[in-house]
């Protein structure tokens, strides 16, 4: 875990007790180490707890998180593509960082816009051209 506050932007600093890793094998690279030493980190951040994070940046946070977000509101990130635990530490939290840096952007805001009137009269054009194609694909009326 890290020594001390985990600065992520300027509004938001994540805290030591929010933060919680847990170690176990990796399925990665290693060698024979890898069957020895629990290189593979399991870092765990209580979201839904944190008062450092507002309510739209924990709604954000949650929908970017997918699958890695638990039912009690953690957010569980697994690093395992290092052979050291400690790039692997890096690697955890520095995804963490990136992922709770992404949901502090507010959305754009969707402007609508209007079709031009160009583009309208080229659709309409279109439409008739095909309808045209298509009925002189009929046969003959009875009539004639």
């Amino acid at each position: 875990m890290p020594d001390g506050p985990v600065r992520v932007t300027e509004r938001i600093t994540l805290e030591p007790w929010e933060l919680s890793e847990s170690f176990a094998r990796a399925s990665g690279p290693g060698g024979q180490n890898v069957n020895k030493v629990e290189t593979a980190v399991v870092l765990r951040f209580e979201a839904a707890r944190s008062p450092n994070l507002a309510p739209e940046v924990k709604a954000r946070l949650r929908r970017l998180a997918g699958r890695r977000w638990t039912e009690d509101g953690a957010l569980v990130i697994h690093a395992d593509t290092h052979r050291s635990q400690a790039r692997n530490r890096e690697e955890a939290l520095a995804r963490l960082v990136d992922l709770i840096a992404r949901a502090a952007v507010p959305p754009k805001p969707r402007i609508p816009t209007k079709p031009t009137k160009g583009s309208q009269r080229r659709r309409v054009a279109a439409k008739k051209a095909r309808g045209q194609v298509k009925a002189l694909r009929q046969g003959p009326d009875a009539d004639d």
